[in-house]
């Protein structure tokens, strides 16, 4: 019972020793295992459009605020605005906004060293995907989040952290079996939007996000002379909406753009610029002149 328990409560109970904790990885197995039965329950264009918007909203919501804003605060917003992109983050399965900024920021502060999460110098599959399985990476960092922790709302959404990707699944699963019902011209169904929609999305959501931290310090092109291996991919910024900009961002990190020359484009910031202009969210910060000159001298 104390295994289920943990798989709906993060509370830290299982963290500190360096080991797998196969129970509480059976709900990531079975995420993937309805990506894979998705190809044989059938697919609709109404599923496709909907797992590639869920896919880049939350994609957003992941690199824009989970990153840029919880970890490295580099715009401000509003509290209302923090929590409703905070909520669309959550859906995507990669925990909370606590715990999220907290391994990142731990990730900055040792990066590519033994107290490093998921440095790629431990290996390919611990960087990808054995360190957050691991019971040593599962309580939040709260000592390094003491500025988000005074919200009540981010703290409850980093406790239950199950609570939203369950709440969406279920609602894509309703959705679909609305759809069926009232229009069966669409070619869904209540199981199709739910593989589709959540378990596709999702599963390429999350190792595309994972990429950044096995791909981006092992393979791609060093502007800057950073203590780390931090590179930049141009694929990777493709699929994650700019973070493949990765040694510019360990170079600079405060700032909310991360492809900082012409030509390395980055979706985040210019959608980040939009909500700017809408009021949403402001203070965008810059990257100094004095690094820009460096980048060019190289």
């Amino acid at each position: 019972m104390e295994a289920l328990r943990r798989w709906f409560v993060n509370d830290g109970s299982s963290s500190g020793d360096d080991h797998v904790d196969l129970l509480r990885v059976i709900p990531f197995v079975l995420l993937h295992v309805g990506a894979v039965l998705a190809f044989w329950v059938g697919v609709a264009p109404i599923d496709v459009a909907v797992a590639v918007t869920l896919y880049w909203l939350r994609m957003f919501a992941i690199t824009a605020f989970y990153h840029r804003y919880f970890s490295h605060r580099a715009f401000d917003a509003s509290r209302a605005v923090q929590f409703t992109f905070a909520l669309l983050a959550a859906s995507a399965a990669q925990r909370g906004p606590l715990w999220w900024a907290g391994v990142h920021r731990r990730h900055h502060a040792e990066a590519d060293t033994e107290a490093d999460p998921h440095s790629p110098r431990r290996g390919f599959l611990h960087a990808h995907l054995g360190w957050f399985l691991n019971r040593q990476h599962f309580a939040t960092d709260f000592e390094r989040v003491k500025d988000w922790a005074r919200f009540a709302e981010l703290v409850w959404l980093d406790r239950y952290d199950s609570a939203v990707p369950i709440v969406t699944a279920a609602a894509l699963f309703g959705l679909g079996a609305a759809l069926q019902h009232w229009l069966p011209s669409l070619g869904t169904s209540g199981l199709q939007m739910l593989l589709w929609g959540y378990c596709v999305s999702t599963v390429l959501l999350l190792h595309a996000t994972l990429l950044v931290n096995s791909v981006t310090h092992q393979f791609g092109q060093r502007r800057y002379d950073t203590r780390d291996d931090s590179r930049n991919l141009r694929w990777l910024a493709w699929l994650t909406l700019g973070e493949g900009w990765h040694n510019n961002h360990h170079r600079f990190a405060a700032s909310a753009r991360q492809g900082f020359f012409a030509g390395e484009i980055d979706l985040s910031y210019q959608m980040l610029r939009l909500l700017e202009r809408l009021g949403l969210v402001r203070n965008l910060r810059p990257v100094p002149a004095a690094i820009l000159a460096e980048g060019r001298s190289r």
